[in-house]
C-alpha cells in the first residue's frame, strides 16, 4: 500500500482565501497525496487560482460542476479520488503541515 492521501477541497466564490489553503495543502511535511479541488459553479477567480496552482504542481486536480452544494462537490470529490485514504478541507480552512502526517498515522493505526 502506497498510502496516499486524497485531499478533497470544494469551492464556491473562495477567491478571497483559496490560495492560502491551497498552500497549506501544499506545504505538508507528507507528500504523497492528491488535491481535489471542486469548483462548485463559482463565478468569481476560483477557477483561475486553481488553474495557476494546477500548471505548478502535479498533485492538483480540477473539477467543475454546476452548482449544488458542498455535499455534492464533496460526492463528485469521492469519485474521483484514487488514494488509499481521503480527508476533506474546506476552502477556507488551513492545515499546520504536519496535518496528513497525522492523518496517515491516525488511519494506518485503525
Amino acid at each position: 500500500m502506497s498510502d496516499m492521501i486524497s485531499i478533497i477541497i470544494p469551492a464556491y466564490n473562495a477567491a478571497d482565501y483559496l490560495a492560502q489553503t491551497i498552500e497549506s495543502v501544499l506545504n505538508q511535511t507528507y507528500s504523497d497525496f492528491e488535491l481535489i479541488l471542486i469548483d462548485d459553479g463559482s463565478t468569481d477567480r476560483t477557477r483561475e487560482i486553481i488553474k495557476d496552482y494546477q500548471c505548478k504542481d502535479a498533485r492538483i486536480k480540477y473539477f467543475y460542476k454546476e452548482n449544488g452544494g458542498v455535499s455534492s462537490a464533496r460526492n463528485l470529490g469521492l469519485q474521483k479520488a484514487t488514494g488509499d485514504f481521503v480527508s476533506f478541507l474546506d476552502s477556507d480552512d488551513l492545515w499546520d503541515r504536519y496535518v496528513i502526517a497525522y492523518i496517515r498515522e491516525v488511519y494506518k493505526s485503525s
